[in-house]
Order: structure tokens, then sequence, then C-alpha cells
């Protein structure tokens, strides 16, 4: 029996672990909340398979160290990082992922839990969406316009309003899922 998955998840494995284990359900990490923050930033401009595929990379360079290591990266590190062929070699989004590291720090560092500050954009629960087909499902929302105003203001880079609603899709503020999905929540 095949399963019908959301129309926009193709047969590839990256992509049904990712829409079958992570894509829509809530998540209160603080490590990955920063990791999805920057890996949508990543995006811009690109399939999200192409992130994917290469996450693993970014784990290796960026989000297996803590958001201080990262943070500390200097030009000439990111730079050598741009050469490798695992990472989308563009030196703006990897600054970006340093930028995002800094502005990160400095909220924590004036007292502010990451984890609380990003789920009160959505009150603190995932917003459940009637979507009868992926297609019609928003680009964007006021809320992802009033967090990519917010992010943008506090220092973060990459963090427009559409990839503040996928991020808020990717780590489970949002279910998009379609209705017929399983991986709807009920």
């Amino acid at each position: 029996m095949t399963i019908q998955r959301c129309g926009w998840c193709s047969d590839d494995p990256i992509y049904v672990a990712y829409h079958d284990d992570e894509w829509g359900k809530p998540n209160f990490n603080e490590a990955h909340l920063f990791e999805m923050l920057c890996l949508e930033g990543q995006q811009a401009g690109l399939s999200w398979i192409t992130v994917l595929k290469k996450r693993d990379n970014y784990r290796q360079h960026f989000f297996a160290q803590p958001i201080a290591s990262i943070a500390a990266l200097t030009d000439e590190q990111l730079a050598e990082k741009c050469l490798d062929a695992g990472l989308i070699r563009h030196i703006g989004k990897l600054k970006a992922i340093r930028d995002n590291a800094i502005a990160w720090q400095n909220l924590r560092n004036n007292g502010t839990d990451m984890v609380q500050w990003l789920w009160a954009f959505v009150d603190a629960k995932t917003i459940n969406n009637d979507v009868p087909d992926y297609k019609q499902a928003p680009a964007q929302t006021e809320i992802s316009n009033s967090m990519s105003k917010t992010l943008k203001k506090n220092g973060f880079k990459f963090v427009g309003p559409t990839t503040c609603y996928a991020f808020m899709q990717a780590v489970g503020m949002v279910d998009d899922h379609e209705n017929s999905c399983p991986s709807k929540a009920k």
C-alpha cells in the first residue's frame, strides 16, 4: 500500500524522512531551531531538497559546534568553507550563519530564552491550517512578516517573511500538511 503524502514530497528517501519525521512536528530544541532558521536561509533561490542533501555537511561545518563557536568564525574561515562543494558556496549565505549566531548569542546574553521567544510568535502552540492541497498553503503570513522584521531588527540575515514561514512550517509552529496526509495533526 502506498502512503499518500503531501504533494510536494517526492519519493527521494531524504525527502520522505524529512516529511514523515520532522516537517510540521513541534520542535523546542534550541540547537535545532537555530539550525533550521539558518538552513531555511540557505535555501533562498534553491530547492529545499538541495539543502537537505547538503545538511550533513552543514552540520559538520557549523551545527555540530556550539552557537558561540559559529559566532566566532572569521571571514577567512568562512571563505575557506566556501570552497567546499558540500555546502552552498555563497559567501553571503555562509556569513549569514555566523551573523545569525552572533545575533542569537546577543539575545541570549541579554536574558532571552530563544525557544520561548521564537515560539511566542505563535503563542507557543502550533497553528494547524486547513490545507486541502499544498499549493493552497501561504508562502508568508502576518506572523512570518512580524518574525522577519523582528529578527532583522536584531541582526539576523536571510530571514525574509517567506524564509520565516518555511522555518515555522519546518519546526512545527505551523502544520501545513495536506488534510489527507497521514502526518497531519488530527
